[in-house]
C-alpha cells in the first residue's frame, strides 16, 4: 500500500524522534508527504477536578506560552527531518479527537503514533494512541515506545 500523506502525531519527548523515524521509513518507500503534529492540553483538561476559576486569567498565557514553545520544538524536529513549516500544526485541545481531525483535514491516509501510555498522566488520562486508533479515517501505525519498561 502506498502512502501519499502521512500524519505524524508527537509529544515532544525525547521518543518523538522514534516515531518520526518510522514515518520516515515509510516515506522513504513511499515518497509520501509529512505532517507533523503537537496537540497542546488546556490546563482544565489536565486538571478537570480542580476549580479553575481563580486562576483563569493564568491559564490563557499559560497555554498561549506553551503553544509558543510546542511550536519552536516542532519546528526544530521539521527542519531536522526536513519536513516544510507549512506542514507543522500545533493544536490546543484533546489530543485524540484533534489528532483525527487533523487526519481528515489533511487529507492523511496514514496516521503515526508513539504508543506506551504506561506511566504518568497517560494512565490517568487514558492512551492518546487508543483515543486516535478510534474513529480513525485512515490507517494508524502506533510505534511501540518504551517497551524496556515492561
Amino acid at each position: 500500500m502506498s502512502y501519499d500523506n502521512i500524519l505524524v502525531a508527537v509529544d515532544l519527548s525525547s521518543e518523538s524522534r522514534a516515531v518520526l523515524d518510522s514515518a520516515r521509513s515509510v516515506t522513504a518507500r513511499t515518497g509520501g508527504r509529512i505532517h507533523l503534529v503537537t496537540v497542546v492540553k488546556p490546563l482544565t483538561q489536565v486538571y478537570g477536578g480542580l476549580d479553575m476559576a481563580p486562576i483563569a486569567s493564568g491559564a490563557i498565557s499559560f497555554e498561549e506560552e506553551a503553544g509558543t514553545q510546542a511550536r519552536q520544538q516542532l519546528e526544530n524536529l521539521a527542519e531536522e527531518y526536513g519536513i516544510d513549516r507549512n506542514d507543522v500544526h500545533v493544536i490546543l485541545g484533546a489530543p485524540g479527537p484533534e489528532i483525527r481531525e487533523l487526519a481528515r483535514s489533511t487529507r492523511a491516509d496514514l496516521i503515526v503514533i508513539g504508543s506506551h501510555g504506561r506511566h504518568g498522566l497517560s494512565m490517568l488520562l487514558g492512551s492518546t494512541a487508543n483515543a486516535v486508533l478510534h474513529d480513525a479515517g485512515c490507517n494508524v501505525l502506533a510505534v511501540r515506545l518504551n517497551f524496556d519498561e515492561e
